[in-house]
């Protein structure tokens, strides 16, 4: 078989689609227990792109800041996201609680910081959602390292 490659990198999701194809079902049951939580589309859609953010795959920013607006988070949340810390008034407590949430699956910082981000977080989630919210956080930076080590362009497109 051929290899698909970009540059010099293996497209891995398309060289062994069987394990893609089975990293795309684990994001479908993510999204389909968010909405059994009450996780809307616009937290998860903050949580991906931060989790895209802090891995920095621009193919994944480009993809989920299109479905962040979509879903209903505002340009602005987008745009001061990166310091959404210095911004509370634009996040919901149960969106921030989520981006805690993300920022400590994505970077596992150290067991004393890790249990107080923990702590914040559990003050405005339930277990089931902190449970997905982990779920989510720990399936997208999956994602950003397929699209990182694969090489994957993001393409020019006109904006309106």
């Amino acid at each position: 078989m051929q290899s698909p490659v970009s540059h010099d990198r293996v497209w891995i999701d398309k060289q062994t689609p069987e394990v893609f194809h089975a990293l795309s079902d684990v994001a479908l049951a993510v999204r389909n227990a968010a909405a059994a939580v009450d996780l809307g589309r616009a937290v998860m859609e903050l949580v991906n792109v931060r989790v895209s953010q802090l891995n920095g795959c621009a193919y994944c920013l480009d993809a989920h800041h299109r479905a962040a607006l979509e879903a209903g988070v505002t340009a602005q949340q987008l745009a001061v996201l990166d310091a959404w810390q210095r911004s509370p008034n634009l996040y919901s407590e149960q969106e921030q609680a989520a981006l805690i949430l993300a920022e400590t699956v994505t970077s596992l910082p150290g067991e004393e910081c890790m249990q107080r981000r923990y702590a914040a977080a559990r003050q405005h989630l339930s277990d089931d959602q902190m449970s997905v919210l982990i779920w989510a956080a720990a399936t997208m930076g999956t994602f950003n390292r397929v699209s990182i080590l694969s090489k994957h362009p993001v393409r020019v497109r006109k904006e309106n």
